[in-house]
């Protein structure tokens, strides 16, 4: 062997051993070929074919219903004036399981430069391809949630300025709602699904005045998509600033009782939950439309098609909400 040269043998072992699927067909590239005259080992670990059931066979038998037709097109393109080619492809294992497939196919030539064959480099993307995709859709995801957040931001600072009467009251409630939706999106950012639990937001509202029994908290889990937690998530902090001012909370002997559960119905599943306060200040109904009562009763039923029921007994708020749930909440 000349300068440079490498044994065969040793060329061969390190094909075999190569992480990388190989795969060598004929030049031909009309049906019934190109035809498969070698494989490596890690080729028949992707696809679950052994050697002797791939050998003489087409690539083609790789492909199936979901595999997009416009890339074996640019591939074929290539490969007809002999150029190299590079993409990514859904193929099928003989269990017929999907996976991505990223290919490099490189022609092989004789000394008149004729193609002789066909090496293709393979490799197994199918978890790359979906963190991709995963990550692209978070992307959306996020300005999606960010644009609304901002136009819920715009409608808070609005809605407030009209229901304070004086600077100090319009810069506590702004911050306590501003408040409020941070804690609710650090609720939703730090859930894999990117949702947030009814309870959760619940328990963030008022864990802090959770003390000798007060409170009352009883249902299933649920989980609310980021859209529904939002608005839900500020009408419990309007609830609960209510009950802080002018409610039971306000009372050192007040209790609260917060009780939820998930109901079937002929148009889907509902989040009902009912909100009663209990030896409170005396209630009366209030002489102007302050910013919670117009969120319970415009804001909350826009946003997620929510019934509400606003009654003022005489020792408490009582509130019973009938919320539509998406098909994946649970």
């Amino acid at each position: 062997m000349g300068p440079g040269a490498v044994n065969p043998r040793l060329l061969r072992a390190a094909v075999e051993a190569s992480g990388e699927a190989i795969l060598i067909t004929s030049a031909e590239l009309d049906e019934p070929g190109p035809c498969i005259e070698y494989v490596n080992p890690a080729f028949t670990r992707m696809t679950g074919y052994e050697v002797n059931e791939i050998l003489g066979r087409t690539p083609r038998l790789l492909q199936g219903a979901g595999t997009d037709r416009t890339v074996l097109d640019r591939m074929r393109a290539a490969l007809a004036v002999g150029s190299p080619f590079q993409g990514e492809a859904l193929n099928y294992r003989k269990d017929n399981t999907p996976y991505v497939v990223e290919w490099l196919i490189t022609p092989l030539r004789d000394v008149d430069g004729r193609i002789t064959h066909w090496v293709s480099t393979q490799r197994d993307v199918t978890e790359r391809r979906a963190y991709e995709d995963r990550q692209a859709l978070l992307v959306r995801e996020l300005h999606h949630r960010v644009k609304n957040t901002l136009a819920t931001v715009q409608a808070v600072v609005n809605a407030t300025v009209r229901s304070s009467l004086t600077i100090p009251e319009f810069t506590r409630a702004l911050s306590g709602r501003i408040t409020s939706l941070a804690r609710t999106h650090a609720l939703i950012t730090e859930d894999v699904a990117q949702a947030a639990s009814f309870d959760g937001l619940l328990r963030a509202e008022l864990s802090p005045y959770d003390e000798r029994g007060r409170l009352a908290l009883d249902g299933p889990k649920v989980a609310l998509p980021s859209e529904l937690a939002v608005p839900v998530g500020m009408a419990l902090h309007e609830l609960t600033t209510n009950a802080l001012r002018h409610g039971s909370l306000a009372d050192p002997n007040g209790r609260l009782q917060v009780t939820w559960w998930v109901e079937d119905g002929p148009s889907g599943r509902s989040l009902r939950w009912n909100w009663a306060e209990h030896d409170g200040p005396p209630v009366a109904h209030p002489t102007r439309e302050g910013f919670g009562h117009r969120l319970l009763n415009k804001v909350l039923a826009s946003q997620t098609g929510a019934e509400v029921e606003v009654a003022f007994a005489p020792d408490g708020l009582r509130v019973s909400i009938r919320m539509p749930l998406p098909a994946a909440a649970a």
